[in-house]
Order: C-alpha cells, then structure tokens, then sequence
C-alpha cells in the first residue's frame, strides 16, 4: 500500500466537523427544553474507531488520486502542462457519480 493521508490529520478534521455540527445544532435547540444528566450531545465525545480512521484514510487516498489523474487527462488533451482548477470541476461531478 502506497503512502496515505495521517490518520490523526483526518481524525482532527472529523473532530472538528463533528464539533461544529453539534455547536450548530445546539445553536438551534429552543433554550427551555430540558434533558437528564449526561444526555446533553454536548457532553457526549464522538469518537473514531481506529479501523475506521485507515479505511477513511485509504478511500481519500484513492478518491484525490482519481480526480488527479482525471484531471491531468483534460489538461494533457488541452496542451495544458499543469493541472489547474477548473480541470478539477470539470471531473468532480462525475468523480462523485462514481464513487
């Protein structure tokens, strides 16, 4: 297996997206509902599985690979010796279909 993206990079990313979603959510709650001790989502930790962050890594590995290599295809059909952005916005749609 070839070189991947850190685990601990993309578990800091999850934990990140994870606590920004749960600011938003508890930003939309109506202030006089009241939970139990320990209910409260805010005081839950959200954690990732070892296996999981890999299999994560891997897949992102793979997916930015593909949208790189797609993208170097348009821009070597274009005379184009570097990829630039608008390559990439041309493959994603279809990246995403297929992924």
């Amino acid at each position: 297996m070839g070189d991947t993206f850190d685990p601990d990079l993309i578990h800091a990313i999850f934990k990140l997206v994870w606590s920004r979603r749960a600011h938003k959510s508890e930003a939309n709650k109506p202030m006089d509902i009241e939970f139990g001790a320990g209910t409260s989502k805010k005081n839950r930790s959200t954690t990732a599985n070892a296996s999981a962050l890999k299999v994560s890594c891997e897949l992102l590995r793979v997916f930015v690979t593909e949208a790189v290599q797609r993208a170097a295809i348009i821009a070597e059909a274009e005379g184009i010796d570097n990829i630039e952005p608008t390559h990439l916005e041309r493959v994603l749609p279809q990246l995403l279909l297929d992924f």
